[in-house]
């Protein structure tokens, strides 16, 4: 199965394009976590898969963020590839790994996440060229989302200038995918943030088949109904990601679990506005 089709697959069967973004923090973990006599390892993997088993029901992908594995370590790598396990074979996991460099060494972080691990998908950063992306599009079934315009302030810094063209970084990074993904094999995908609503249009018109990854919903504070708005002629599959508002919702409760559960489930009743056109 392509990746488009799983993608298409993984909406449609989960009537979902919600993205649960694994970011462990030690910091934020529930405090009857924080206070199990384990290890910091051990304390994030019991977290990681309870809130797996209570998410889902309510979402279409897993997205773990590497920098919070690296952090635990050598151990953390290998709790990355236990949770890997642990999240259901109908979901998309997406490594989110912004990995972005050249020749031999773009080659090994793609035979790193896409021969050594199971993931679906890579989120790449395309600064030092559009030929960083090549050793990642030589499969149909993997898929990568190439930041294009981030959720953060900081796109005003760099992907917001205007080119002497009148075209922002963002809309030329998307133009050139869209002429990249004619020849290739593995799915293009884009990193465009909820919080840039205003902006996003001109962006995804570029590449209007795009799959898309959407951070920025829930503690960034993006709108789902401008998003929806800005959406409205796209072509190509969201995913829209929510980390911390629903894998911390229950930090201050006894029972975080069902916490988490209701998150997960009450953001994925506000996306079906969204979610319906593509299902």
């Amino acid at each position: 199965m392509s990746f488009l089709q799983k993608l298409a697959s993984a909406i449609s069967d989960n009537q979902s394009c919600l993205c649960v973004g694994l970011d462990p923090n030690l910091d934020l973990l529930p405090t009857d976590v924080q206070e199990l006599d384990k290890s910091d390892v051990q304390k994030v993997e019991r977290f990681l898969k309870t809130v797996i088993e209570v998410t889902q029901d309510h979402c279409a992908a897993y997205k773990p963020n590497l920098g919070f594995f690296e952090a635990l370590g050598s151990q953390g790598w290998e709790l990355f590839f236990r949770i890997l396990d642990e999240i259901p074979s109908d979901k998309i996991i997406i490594a989110d790994a912004k990995r972005g460099d050249i020749s031999s060494t773009a080659e090994h972080y793609s035979k790193a996440f896409f021969e050594q691990t199971e993931v679906d998908a890579i989120t790449l950063n395309p600064l030092m060229g559009f030929e960083t992306l090549e050793p990642f599009l030589a499969d149909k079934d993997k898929g990568i989302y190439t930041l294009a315009l981030t959720s953060n302030p900081g796109a005003a810094d760099l992907l917001l200038q205007k080119l002497s063209s009148g075209q922002t970084i963002s809309s030329y990074i998307a133009q050139q995918l869209s002429y990249k993904q004619e020849n290739s094999e593995g799915a293009i995908g884009m990193v465009v943030g909820a919080t840039q609503a205003e902006d996003l249009r001109p962006v995804i018109t570029e590449f209007s088949e795009a799959p898309l990854l959407i951070p920025g919903v829930g503690k960034q504070g993006g709108s789902i109904t401008a998003l929806a708005d800005a959406l409205d002629d796209h072509l190509g599959l969201p995913l829209i990601n929510s980390s911390r508002s629903i894998i911390y919702a229950g930090n201050d409760t006894s029972h975080w679990e069902q916490a988490v559960s209701e998150s997960a489930e009450q953001l994925t009743h506000q996306l079906r506005p969204i979610t319906k056109k593509y299902v």
